[in-house]
């Protein structure tokens, strides 16, 4: 699916690591949490095994309907969780969009892993877009906010918290359930289906 094996090598460390770190979350004291985490380790380890250069393997053709298979299982799960939170429809354009780059690939074996695999160019585009936005937004997010100690002008400045004693004194969360590290973790894999997408 890419060009270069420098680059399909980097997008599978990229793409695993961030597969390792939700397995991680998924150690988290909250349900919801490790639900989460447990789709986007998934989603994760694989678009790693999918960006796998074609020079180190080729798979053989009934991995992609596998693969389509098992994301579609994913996606339908990710439509059924999105009753109790608007994230979990990321999750589920996620799933779609590894579904249409199994289908694309099931369809054009001889270039499924290098340019010229050929997908609707509309559907491509809107993902495109989609994941372009999701990057921009979610990068936005990211940017530590500074508040002002005592509210005053020219007091001095103290990062939100994100971590330690909140304001009501209770601990914060654990480094598994900090939403800057799962933001972090989404934002990653975005990034990744970005580069996933281009060649389609």
């Amino acid at each position: 699916m890419h060009g270069s094996a420098s680059s399909g090598w980097l997008l599978v460390a990229l793409c695993a690591a961030t597969g390792a770190y939700c397995l991680l979350r998924m150690r988290s004291s909250v349900e919801e949490q490790r639900r989460a985490a447990g789709g986007e380790a998934l989603m994760g380890f694989g678009m790693a095994a999918m960006a796998v250069p074609a020079a180190v393997f080729t798979p053989p053709a009934w991995v992609w309907p596998a693969y389509a298979a098992v994301f579609g299982a994913a996606g339908l799960r990710a439509l059924w969780a999105a009753r109790s939170g608007r994230h979990h429809l990321h999750h589920l354009v996620g799933a779609a969009a590894m579904v249409y780059m199994a289908v694309v690939m099931a369809g054009s074996p001889a270039h499924a892993h290098g340019h010229g695999a050929s997908g609707t160019p509309l559907l491509t585009g809107g993902l495109l877009l989609y994941f372009a936005g999701y990057v921009l937004l979610t990068g936005v997010r990211l940017i530590p906010v500074v508040t002002v100690a005592g509210g005053g002008p020219g007091a001095p400045s103290v990062p939100a918290p994100g971590g330690g004693a909140g304001a009501d004194g209770r601990a914060g969360a654990g480094w598994g359930d900090r939403p800057e590290l799962a933001r972090a973790c989404r934002l990653s894999m975005a990034i990744g289906m970005l580069a996933m997408l281009l060649p389609l």
